[in-house]
């Protein structure tokens, strides 16, 4: 399926009958950054195995560099499929070998429009020699930084920031002084990530740190309990047993050997399509066990009328019949958010999505994103004080608009593949967590009708 370059509008397939696909994904963009974070901070070197490479975790790794690790390509290929398997390895990957350092003061890191970066390494930056300046894409610079911004200067650290609360801003590195570190209190309501970013640098701090929330529910808490996991695996100490408290003690940081689980939120569209489509997709190496936020889609899809099968093999999911809709909180899931609103437009009955006020604040206002796209096709929807009401109706194809956001080109697809002559735009865009979104699309649709293997 080809690209109109002049316009950077993708023609979203059409599903040509049920699928009987394997999808195989890259790393988790969460956890990559998480540890490429630890590695740079740590005592040794570290391996992470199979990372994602994205736009937001080479944005990371290329930031970390200007803050002094050496990150460097293995060059060996380490995800080739079986030969037994019958599927084609079309997205090898290498590992990444991070050597840290000092952290060095002077540089200008560019965060791109990803939460991670512009959240997680001012604290890493405030170990550093000198000054440290951070600026993004222009949506970046209306994401919400006050809260890390005020704890850094609580734990004496100086900030310049205008007074804005967002990017661009410069971090005072303290350098030989140290980060005296302590407690402090924040509102972490808008983002988890204002929590793990100061529990990701603490143990380099002088006292630890120790944060305390003051304001409404901190929302997507398996991504903070994931950061807790991360920290525990290079041997912090970590005390989350209080609600709302987190502890992290000073002290070493070892270096790392992981490999790095599939990203589950980037299978949402391709399991959705399961659904939506008919048929069969098989996403392989689906943990059992795991903190990250996407694997509340084997609950979701259940409850939308597909069939769910955790095994050996993977996550598999089937649909045979219409989809149901749902009434939801996806307070502990919301990027989950765009998946779950472009199934509901498909349904057989209206939907509530609930508890997601916050990500307004995301890579756009994603429930003023939704609303405008979906009603375009002709859904019915409503925005609440903290979601969406979803009624379905005939949809006609239209021009699908992403704003800059990986999530909403996702959506579109997952449309697409039942409402011929949707126009999806700027779907590049997904390269921030999923390289070659549209291979991997195409590919599942080609694998379950005669053409390529969809094992992207």
């Amino acid at each position: 399926m080809s690209i109109d370059v002049d316009q950077q509008l993708w023609p979203a397939p059409v599903a040509p009958g049920p699928l009987d696909a394997v999808v195989r994904l890259p790393g988790s963009k969460s956890l990559t950054n998480r540890y490429l974070v630890l590695a740079a901070l740590a005592d040794g070197p570290s391996r992470l195995r199979a990372p994602l490479r994205s736009r937001d975790t080479l944005l990371m790794a290329a930031a970390l560099g200007t803050l002094g690790a050496d990150i460097r390509d293995t060059g060996a290929l380490n995800a080739v499929a079986p030969e037994s398997s019958g599927e084609r390895a079309a997205y090898p990957v290498s590992d990444w070998v991070v050597t840290p350092s000092a952290v060095r003061g002077g540089g200008h890191l560019d965060c791109g429009l990803a939460g991670t970066v512009m959240r997680f390494l001012p604290p890493v930056a405030a170990l550093a020699d000198g000054p440290v300046a951070f600026d993004g894409d222009a949506g970046a610079r209306r994401r919400p930084m006050g809260p890390v911004l005020d704890a850094l200067r609580a734990l004496g650290v100086g900030v310049d920031d205008d007074g804005s609360g967002c990017l661009p801003f410069t971090v005072q590195g303290r350098g030989r002084d140290g980060v005296p570190g302590g407690e402090v209190t924040l509102d972490a309501s808008a983002s988890s990530q204002f929590v793990s970013a100061l529990l990701l640098a603490g143990a380099r701090y002088d006292r630890g740190v120790t944060i305390h929330h003051d304001g409404k529910p901190v929302p997507s808490q398996p991504h903070i309990e994931m950061t807790v996991q991360t920290l525990r695996e290079a041997g912090v100490v970590v005390d989350d047993s209080d609600a709302n408290t987190w502890r992290v003690a000073p002290g070493s940081i070892r270096g790392l050997d992981v490999v790095i689980e599939p990203d589950l939120s980037n299978a949402g569209p391709f399991l959705a399509a399961a659904l939506v489509a008919g048929g069969t997709v098989l996403v392989p190496d689906w943990p059992e066990r795991t903190t990250q936020a996407g694997d509340l889609l084997r609950e979701i899809l259940a409850a939308m009328g597909a069939r769910v099968q955790l095994g050996s093999d993977g996550l598999r999911v089937t649909g045979s019949g219409p989809i149901e809709g749902i009434d939801i909180d996806l307070h502990e899931a919301s990027e989950l958010t765009p998946t779950v609103a472009a199934l509901a437009a498909l349904a057989g009955s209206p939907s509530w999505i609930r508890g997601v006020a916050h990500i307004r604040g995301h890579e756009t206002d994603r429930l003023a994103a939704l609303d405008t796209e979906l009603s375009a096709l002709g859904t019915q929807v409503t925005q609440t004080e903290d979601g969406l009401r979803i009624v379905p109706a005939p949809l006609r194809g239209n021009r699908f608009g992403t704003y800059h956001d990986h999530r909403m080109a996702t959506a579109g697809a997952i449309l697409g593949l039942r409402v011929p002559g949707v126009l999806v735009e700027d779907v590049a865009t997904t390269a921030k967590t999923l390289p070659d979104f549209t291979g991997r699309w195409t590919a599942m649709l080609g694998a379950s009708h005669g053409g390529a293997e969809g094992n992207g």
